[in-house]
């Protein structure tokens, strides 16, 4: 439509339109537009500063765009042993969890026993009040036991973290699975194992795979438990961000790290929101 067919009786149409969606949705439209400013407002000012080389009040914008900062940024040496470290101990923390807690949600889903859900629900615990709380009386523990400061205390409380994705996620999956394609392998002579590895195995392992995607990416983000109890000799890439944030003049380098460290996260996410089909958290509640 060219600027000479914009007519007054098409903003009158526009308005009045503008006007009925505001009257029939327009609760709807404001937390829409409120949620869209709280959430991306502060990534557009993250990635802004990442490529920024000046930006000075009261400009929208960067006024010199640049990625020299990006360089200086990865010449830490704070920075070069905390990134590998982070990785490597969600990965560590990811695979004990699994070990842990994978057999233990195929036992919740499988077998009959007094204060099942009950002992289910009380993995909320963790997430239903304030962690903080939680881990100054775990950090009291781990004092007492010399674990304040070393690695094996942050994997510990790290772990407490997974509990929630790791168990009810799998349980729900364990959960859905048609017995009958389980018991009709064992009739024709499937062992139990053979049934569970050809059969059961495949059939959850998108829900499995998804469970461990978020397991990963909550650990690697896990920031306050691994603050009280890491330091002051052990220091994650979220405890560092505390620092290149709050305590650094130089704005760019909490947001290229900040950025770099949201890419893999919201890519990670994305997959394992194409593996795990809807309602495998919540149907726990029915276990």
């Amino acid at each position: 439509m060219t600027p000479a067919a914009i007519t007054p009786s098409f903003w009158m149409s526009t308005r009045r339109s503008f006007a009925a969606a505001m009257r029939r949705d327009g609760f709807g439209i404001i937390a829409l537009v409120v949620l869209a400013l709280v959430i991306l407002g502060p990534l557009y000012s993250v990635v802004l500063w990442a490529f920024a080389e000046r930006w000075q009040y009261p400009s929208l914008i960067p006024t010199q765009f640049g990625l020299s900062f990006w360089e200086q940024t990865f010449a830490r040496a704070d920075i070069q042993r905390a990134l590998p470290f982070s990785i490597v101990l969600a990965s560590v923390v990811t695979l004990l969890s699994a070990v842990i807690c994978l057999p233990a949600s195929y036992a919740f889903a499988r077998i009959k026993f007094r204060g099942r859900q009950a002992l289910l629900l009380s993995f909320l615990a963790t997430n239903a009040f304030p962690r903080f709380g939680l881990y100054v009386s775990i950090a009291v523990i781990f004092f007492r036991l010399n674990l304040i400061g070393t690695v094996p205390g942050v994997i510990l409380i790290q772990l407490v973290n997974t509990l929630l994705l790791m168990i009810w996620i799998p349980t729900a999956a364990f959960q859905g699975i048609d017995r009958s394609l389980e018991e009709a392998a064992l009739d024709v002579g499937a062992s139990p194992l053979r049934v569970f590895i050809q059969i059961t195995l495949p059939m959850v392992m998108p829900a499995l795979s998804a469970a461990l995607l978020l397991t990963f990416v909550n650990t690697f983000y896990e920031a306050q438990g691994a603050l009280i109890v890491g330091l002051p000799r052990v220091v994650t890439m979220p405890v560092l961000m505390y620092s290149l944030i709050n305590s650094q003049l130089v704005v760019q380098y909490g947001a290229i790290v900040s950025f770099v460290l949201w890419m893999p996260s919201l890519l990670l996410l994305l997959v394992a929101n194409r593996l795990l089909r809807g309602g495998y958290l919540t149907a726990g509640f029915g276990v």
